[in-house]
């Protein structure tokens, strides 16, 4: 069903209203990350200093393996929070992921577009555009390249969130053939896509159908962190109506293992409920290539850019610290090494 432009400003902030406010997080489900330890290692022979968290994503060098997860787009407080965080994003040299450019797609005189619009802050980002699967049509292609390009966007992520439309007020819930449509634009579009859900998880089901499509990445997006299902629900109903929907999904690092396992050379993010840096690590180690997180840092980013950015680098540096205590120098000698189980 068809929004206008008002309706979906409106909506966004909405939906940013709940973030801030309301009792989004799951409930019941975790992340599993809290069932592994990281191993500790008191004769580390790292330097704190010199440990280096680098690594290659997507074409782009990134200086941490963080990229700040999709939040908004379309409103004048989405662009606050878009420039707060690209602002960040550029002095720490992580990648940024972008809200939702449905509202782009029919802006032919890009009214909507400063709320997108970071380059100028932000020249090196890795920066990841965003338009959801269910918006996908045959002809859709060239409309998503021009809002691409007016962004400066490196690629672009596909979200897949049938359970959140499910629960959205006049949410789009045929997702019939949007498999198809996937693979015409993976091969169509002169970016590469990450696929990704919004933190209800992908699965080895969903995993299997991703075997032969042109995509470069996906993000497990599991369930333990921010519940969409239960966020739609406070929006529509102000209330949650429905709460064992919205403790549905697979949690983070059941997510990843099984993504991992069925898709062992795709290059993944692990996103959904990662808090900390030792959640990070955790992630890393269980086969994640790059982190995301997104609702830690939204308060902080409407503050200012100096708050969103010390939200991030506190987090960036913990991870750091969790290399140097399990005895890595680097992100490869991190993932040499195994999580212990919980007993």
């Amino acid at each position: 069903m068809t929004m206008d432009r008002t309706g979906m400003a409106s909506r966004k902030l909405r939906h940013i209203d709940a973030c801030l406010h309301g009792p989004v997080e799951y409930e019941t489900v975790t992340t599993g990350f809290e069932n592994y330890r990281l191993p500790y290692n008191a004769l580390t022979q790292t330097n704190l200093g010199t440990v280096d968290l680098s690594t290659g994503f997507l074409g782009s060098q990134l200086r941490a393996p963080v990229l700040i997860g999709a939040m908004t787009g379309g409103a004048e407080l989405s662009r606050t929070i878009n420039r707060n965080l690209a602002e960040a994003a550029q002095k720490l040299g992580v990648g940024m992921m972008l809200g939702s450019q449905r509202i782009m797609l029919d802006d032919p005189d890009g009214t909507v577009a400063a709320s997108f619009s970071i380059r100028d802050l932000a020249p090196d980002v890795l920066l990841i555009g965003n338009i959801g699967l269910a918006q996908l049509s045959d002809d859709v292609a060239p409309k998503i390249a021009a809002a691409l390009d007016r962004i400066g966007a490196d690629a672009l992520a596909v979200h897949i969130n049938p359970l959140q439309e499910a629960m959205q007020a006049s949410g789009d819930t045929d997702f019939s053939g949007s498999l198809e449509r996937l693979r015409r634009l993976a091969d169509d579009l002169p970016y590469p896509i990450l696929l990704k859900e919004v933190g209800h998880g992908i699965g080895s089901a969903a995993a299997e159908r991703l075997r032969d499509l042109s995509i470069a990445a996906v993000d497990v997006a599991g369930a333990g962190g921010t519940s969409w299902a239960r966020v739609e629900q406070l929006v529509r109903y102000g209330e949650v109506r429905y709460p064992a929907v919205a403790e549905w999904g697979v949690p983070t690092a059941q997510a990843l293992t099984e993504v991992r396992a069925t898709l062992p050379n795709m290059p993944l993010v692990a996103s959904g409920g990662i808090r900390t840096g030792v959640d990070a690590a955790k992630a890393l180690m269980l086969g994640a290539d790059v982190v995301a997180l997104a609702r830690p840092l939204l308060a902080p980013a409407i503050e200012s850019p100096a708050a969103a950015l010390d939200a991030l680098h506190g987090f960036v540096e913990e991870l750091r610290v969790c290399l140097h205590g399990c005895g890595a120098a680097d992100l490869p000698a991190l993932r040499r090494l195994s999580l212990t189980p919980r007993g």
